[in-house]
This record gives C-alpha cells, structure tokens and sequence, in this order.
C-alpha cells in the first residue's frame, strides 16, 4: 500500500518517482479521480517545469537538494564531457542506486538502508555510506558475514528474471557485481536538462 505522502507525490510528480507508483492499481485509482472530477493542473511556468523535474529527481534518488545541487555543480566542471551524461553519471553510480540497479533491494530506499546497515563491501572495503561514489571496474560484493541474512534469503531465485541496466551486472551465485560501463539514460522520465537550467539561474 503507498502511503499518502507518497501517493500525492506521484501523482504531482509522475509515477516514476516511486516503484509502488509504478502499478496498475495506482493507474486506475488516479483515473477514479479523475473521472470523479477532479480540478485539472494548472499549465506549469518554464521556472514551474523545471522545479518539477528537481523535485523528480530528489524523490526518486532519495537525496537532499545540497546533494543535487553538488552533483550539478561537479558535473558542470568536468571538461570533455556532456554536462548531462556527467550529472545522470554522478546520481548512477552511488551505491546505493547499484544496489538497486543490480536487483537486490526492492527501492533505492530499501537499498540505503542495506548500504547503512554494512552488508556490502566495495573493492574489498565494507561501506555504509549510500553516496559513495562508484567508478567503472569496481566490484561490489555482499558482506559475509550478511549473506544468512532474511534480506538476502533465495537471493537467486528473487533475481533470475530481473535484466539488470547494462552497465552493471550482479552475479547470484558468487554474489559479486561489476560496474561494466558508464550508464546511459535511457528512461526519459527525468529531464536533466531541465534541472541544470534551473541551477544555472
């Protein structure tokens, strides 16, 4: 069930802000709504839009806006790089967005809390920080000591028919993953451009 803080935010911001959004059931239920007569938005202000899609990702990523707001100044330093791929680059490849991305938690929100909770370990280091930065080769594996763990219980048979973004694998049965790749955005849910334009003021 989603709780209603969530539920007004998906339907202000979109669907694709939280998974238990991401249902047939949410769909319908919005639709009651609005059959039911529910006052239309108003047209949003380019300044509008772009607060929107802030707002997008914050929610999605489960970051604070001195996050963002960091992730978008560093990407806007780095040279020989689109500014964008480097921003979606930056929000990818934390830890706990892998962890998700990989099919071992159910949410980014789920995720940080196994990240907090120490069960992973990245180049053969434990890490509970959630934002910790990610970089191409880098191997995360479940802690020992965390794989007896309920989370973690028939891991395999959880994640035999999750396909994992291309830029990242997790293997069940050693359970280790790589970073294969930089991610590319390919979801269009979130306009980035959108977002820098909004810092840029």
């Amino acid at each position: 069930m989603i709780s209603k803080p969530k539920f007004k935010i998906c339907r202000r911001l979109g669907p694709g802000v939280y998974d238990k959004c991401q249902t047939a059931k949410f769909s319908a239920t919005t639709g009651k709504m609005a059959l039911a007569g529910a006052r239309r938005p108003k047209a949003l202000t380019e300044y509008g839009t772009q607060l929107v899609e802030k707002q997008k990702i914050r929610f999605s990523y489960g970051i604070t806006e001195r996050q963002l707001s960091n992730y978008v100044k560093k990407a806007s330093l780095v040279k020989g790089v689109g500014t964008v791929e480097k921003l979606f680059e930056e929000l990818e490849f934390r830890l706990d967005n892998a962890v998700y991305r990989m099919g071992l938690a159910p949410s980014r929100r789920a995720a940080r809390q196994m990240v907090s909770h120490g069960h992973f370990i990245v180049n053969g280091k434990r890490i509970t920080i959630p934002s910790f930065e990610l970089r191409f080769g880098d191997i995360i594996k479940i802690r020992e000591g965390s794989k007896v763990k309920k989370i973690f219980t028939n891991l395999s048979e959880r994640i035999k028919d999750y396909k994992s973004p291309s830029w990242i694998i997790f293997d069940a049965g050693t359970t280790e993953g790589r970073i294969l790749d930089k991610p590319k955005n390919t979801e269009g849910f979130i306009d980035l451009n959108a977002v820098l334009e909004f810092y840029s003021r």
